[in-house]
């Protein structure tokens, strides 16, 4: 604290450079509304009547500038500051498709184009996603992303047919911790707060280490409120399949150097029903959270600081479970699981001349507890992570951009309270490693990039009873360490045409649940192998982005080479209980397969989109067995009509959804194959007024026909239940707040 108070002394002692400017259409016309956002130092503004803006307060070197309204294309301009006045004047091209989104979980904040491996964005808080309870099944619009479920309350994503240990979640950047291992555990993040998802399919263990072998998911928070205001907004959502309600409440504000916001949630929902009418027992599932952040940007750097909590607790779907509750319910008391997790983090950007140094850590704490009734546990470990990187940006132009960085984490399980069952062992894991990229442009049109990386990762456990117990587990050491990296290049043949290609050699150690479980866990029996070594990821990959006005198509290929995969995989044999015996096994695989999508605004037909997307992936094992838990083939299309003003409406919209699972007959041993499926969703929404208070409301029907179905990564095919039916939804969003001229 008393580093902060010096810095704030410090920086506003010295003079600020200031960027102004005026933005208009291709017809000169001002263009009230814009947003205008400095990513790096996480503060905007937005234009005025006359177009106009301004920023104060801003540090010396190399900035990124985003400007972005909807209806137009959005554009990301860089400045060199040096304690002077800044004009960086914008005219703005209406599109009626937007193609080129500025991303940040790539080098650096950058469009979409600049990057050698597609990043994909998703923008959350748009009205026109789907209205679910199940946040994850939004991000399964994204080409090349699954979910592994059991229902709408614990759900995982699936990048490309990898997913838990060998994919990467970030919360807002920071390494998510929280038990990811499992499928029967939920994804764990809170989407209200969250503006918009991005998403790098395939191999980034270069800048995010050894878990992101099959990719990366980042939940960006929202900006903060532009300098000189206050917002806020009020969501809630109801849901007719889970009897659900959510509700959420959040406020901001921005000064000429501070920020700030706070937001709070809760959920309730009842037991679902599946395809048909039935209900799903021990379903339901409930949560709180709370979310805060406070930041102050100067002329050297910015400073920033986050805290989430979250407490959820969610009915195991298992056959205990299902004998022992006899009607419909949303109080969890017989079987459940609790996960508390709190998670603080520090983000900071300091200038020094020309360079720029992150240095950015974060604690987080999740205690997680399986109860057989109330106060009854089965298990209860906590999992605390402490994290922490540097990256040190060179001195760069438009053309070149070098870094080096440093990441660590130190990991500590412990089991409390000496429970019934020690699923996993106390453990300790320390990872430490360093990394380096170049990215260079040639000849104005090829962007190449390249890194290495060097990890080195040790795992100490505990022994778990005595030599001559049945159920003894002895402790363990295990060093591992591996060279990563990666090259790519992007080559924009023009404006509207480019083709990327990435090769990336990965590496993911085999983790504490892989190596060391024995127990039930839910519906199952795990058993951890301490023989695992880790996984090598080979990958190549190979894209094509086309784009006019009103047409977008992108198709991507990748085939993915994987030494010594680790997965889970059932036996085939039962415990004593008749609980199914799954173990983690190890093999040389392959994955391979692609994405294709394409976007149409008809000309003529200004209010109406078209979008359809395909996706496969398939996975051999290299006797060649099929791996298991890979998802079918999928086929999505909408048809969506959007209107700016429809009588007293504004951004009216109604689209039409459905999505074709074919049948996934490629099972691996001890699986099952699963018939495809056709899925029909309607929603429509806009916004009114009300004594100039703007009200945005949306309805939804998702599975319109109430299909029976069941999805290939479904864990509910374990307990012989199907997924959710017909739901209907209905969701409203009242947005408030007030701000002043002057920044």
């Amino acid at each position: 604290m008393l580093i902060y108070v010096l810095m704030f002394l410090y920086f506003t002692s010295n003079a600020q450079n200031k960027i102004t400017g005026k933005i208009t259409d291709e017809n000169n016309t001002p263009l009230v509304g814009v947003a205008i956002f400095l990513p790096d130092m996480n503060k905007g503004t937005i234009s005025d009547l006359n177009g106009s803006y301004e920023l104060n307060n801003i540090p010396n070197g190399n900035l990124n500038v985003q400007f972005s309204l909807l209806g137009y294309s959005s554009k990301i301009e860089t400045v060199q500051t040096n304690g002077n006045l800044i004009e960086l004047n914008q005219i703005m091209k209406q599109v009626a498709v937007e193609v080129e989104e500025v991303v940040v979980s790539g080098v650096s904040h950058s469009s979409q184009h600049e990057n050698a491996v597609k990043i994909e964005q998703l923008r959350i808080g748009d009205l026109t996603n789907k209205i679910t309870p199940n946040f994850t099944e939004i991000l399964t619009k994204v080409p090349g992303i699954d979910m592994i479920s059991k229902g709408p309350g614990v759900s995982k994503p699936v990048i490309r047919g990898l997913s838990m240990n060998d994919i990467l979640v970030l919360n807002n950047g920071v390494r998510f911790e929280n038990y990811q291992y499992s499928s029967h555990h939920p994804l764990g993040i809170e989407e209200f707060g969250v503006e918009n998802v991005e998403i790098i399919k395939g191999p980034a263990s270069l800048l995010y280490g050894s878990d992101a072998i099959g990719g990366v998911i980042n939940f960006i928070k929202e900006k903060p409120a532009p300098v000189g205001s206050i917002l806020g907004d009020y969501n809630m959502q109801l849901f007719s399949n889970s009897l659900g309600m959510n509700n959420n409440l959040g406020i901001k504000g921005t000064s000429g150097k501070f920020y700030g916001g706070i937001r709070v949630g809760q959920k309730t929902n009842s037991d679902f029903l599946q395809g048909g009418g039935t209900y799903v027992p021990n379903s339901r599932f409930n949560e709180w959270s709370a979310q805060a952040n406070a930041g102050f940007t100067s002329k050297v750097g910015t400073f920033k600081l986050f805290y989430d909590f979250n407490n959820q607790k969610l009915g195991m779907v298992e056959n205990e479970a299902i004998n022992a509750i006899s009607e419909r319910g949303r109080t969890n008391n017989l079987f459940y699981e609790e996960l508390n997790t709190h998670l603080l983090s520090l983000q900071n950007k300091i200038y020094i001349g020309k360079y720029r140094l992150d240095l950015n850590s974060a604690y987080q704490s999740t205690e997680l507890a399986h109860f057989a009734a109330p106060n009854v546990f089965e298990i209860q470990m906590r999992l605390a992570t402490l994290t922490y990187e540097t990256r040190l940006y060179f001195p760069s132009n438009e053309k070149s951009e070098y870094i080096i960085g440093f990441q660590g984490f130190n990991q500590i399980n412990t089991n409390l309270n000496n429970r019934e069952t020690k699923l996993l062992p106390d453990a300790a894991t320390n990872n430490y490693s360093a990394f380096g990229m170049i990215q260079q442009t040639f000849f104005e049109k090829i962007k190449f990039q390249t890194g290495i990386r060097y990890d080195n990762k040790a795992i100490s456990t505990k022994s778990i009873g005595i030599p001559s117990d049945l159920g003894y587990r002895e402790g363990l050491d295990k060093t591992f360490g591996s060279i990563s990296g990666s090259v790519g290049a992007t080559y924009q043949v023009s404006e509207k045409l480019l083709f990327r290609t990435n090769f990336a050699a990965a590496y993911r150690t085999p983790n504490l649940a892989e190596l060391t479980s024995n127990g039930q866990h839910e519906t199952r029996y795990e058993i951890g192998n301490q023989g695992l070594v880790p996984e090598n990821s080979y990958e190549a990959d190979l894209s094509m982005h086309y784009h006019t006005d009103n047409f977008t198509i992108d198709i991507a290929g990748f085939y993915n080479k994987i030494e010594n995969y680790i997965y889970i995989s059932p036996t085939g044999d039962t415990t004593s209980t008749n609980i199914p015996i799954y173990r983690y096994y190890q093999t040389n695989s392959t994955l391979f397969g692609g994405e294709a999508g394409i976007h149409l605004h008809p000309k003529p037909i200004k209010w109406l989109h078209i979008e359809g997307t395909y996706a496969t992936v398939t996975g051999k094992q290299q006797n060649g067995d099929y791996l298991p838990f890979i998802p079918a083939n999928k086929f999505h299309l909408e048809l969506r009509a959007e209107k700016e003003k429809f009588g007293n409406l504004h951004n009216v919209f109604f689209s039409i959804n459905s999505v074709t699972a074919f049948d996934q007959n490629n099972a691996a041993p001890e699986e099952t194959t699963t018939n495809g499926y056709t899925l029909i969703d309607l929603n429509l929404g806009g916004s009114f007024k009300i004594n100039n208070q703007l009200i945005s409301v949306g309805i939804g029907a998702n599975n319109l026909f109430d299909t029976k179905y069941i999805d290939h990564l479904s864990t509910l095919k374990e307990v012989n239940l199907l997924d959710p039916g017909r739901n209907i939804s209905f969701s409203i969003k009242i947005p408030f707040g007030i701000s002043k001229k002057g920044q």
